[in-house]
């Protein structure tokens, strides 16, 4: 599942194609995805200059004049900025042309999203699908001691384990199971201490962790397990740098115990029993 790596990646490399041009024409070749793509999206796009392109957790925003395209990659999906004489592929779902090339949504399992926020709503901010989010782990509000009090402010009276805590990203977002795994194993907190229990000095090592992790995989084009490619194309390869996700009986790279391997909420979670004490 494409996480805040690999959609920050994907931003990237699409932004110095689409930024200042025009769409000259919209594509819908399936509309059915996780909420209805809408009917009228080439009536509200043609002609229209993307301003700019940002990211809100896992969301892309395409700022028009008169709007703001979300599109989200759900559990699948991947952009890709191509030729527009590049033969359509099986799960091609949305195309927004821009002249001689296209970006192209292709998502197999059809839980990604494009949805429209007109400027007339108000700021995108106020969408409902973005209002519930934590803040963005590389804006002011998570830096140093900020961010350190946040995590432990949030965390207060708070039974759940810090892993569950992380993934629900209310507090920060973009730590997915991955990078959640590593940014423990990083910080030395074992992931089934409940989250309340979390010390001052642990959660600055933590907002350390998380930020210094998500940099890693992002400057590594992210993390390819099954589907995901960059806007070229390209697999990201973080997943040979993790020091414990996806290396069940493997030893540390610290201490040289072997890393288990356990389940939390449906999801496989790494870390070094030696290293990250409760």
């Amino acid at each position: 599942m494409p996480e805040l790596p690999e959609v920050e990646v994907t931003r990237l490399g699409i932004a110095p194609h689409l930024q200042g041009r025009a769409v000259t024409a919209v594509q819908i070749l399936d509309g059915r995805l996780r909420w209805p793509v809408p009917k009228n999206l080439s009536k509200l796009l043609l002609g229209q200059k993307v301003k700019d392109i940002r990211r809100r957790g896992k969301y892309l925003l395409v700022e028009f004049a008169t709007g703001t395209l979300l599109i989200h990659l759900g559990m699948t999906g991947t952009l890709r900025v191509l030729p527009l004489k590049e033969p359509l592929k099986l799960h091609d779902r949305v195309i927004l042309e821009f002249g001689s090339f296209s970006l192209r949504l292709h998502d197999p399992r059809k839980f990604g999203a494009v949805l429209w926020h007109p400027a007339s709503n108000g700021p995108i901010e106020k969408n409902l699908l973005l209002q519930k989010l934590g803040v963005e782990p590389f804006s002011e509000e998570f830096e140093g001691e900020i961010g350190a009090e946040l995590l432990y402010q949030s965390s207060r009276n708070r039974s759940i384990a810090v892993k569950q805590f992380l993934l629900a990203g209310q507090a920060v977002v973009g730590v997915g199971n991955i990078y959640c795994s590593e940014s423990l194993f990083k910080a030395g907190i074992h992931p089934a201490k409940p989250a309340g229990k979390l010390t001052r000095p642990q959660c600055s090592r933590l907002a350390e962790a998380v930020r210094f992790i998500l940099k890693k995989a992002i400057a590594a084009g992210g993390s390819s397990l099954k589907d995901f490619v960059n806007s070229d194309g390209d697999p990201g390869h973080f997943m040979v740098q993790t020091k414990v996700y996806d290396r069940k009986d493997q030893p540390c790279k610290v201490c040289k115990t072997p890393i288990k391997q356990i389940v939390q909420g449906q999801r496989s979670t790494y870390f070094c029993p030696t290293c990250q004490k409760r």
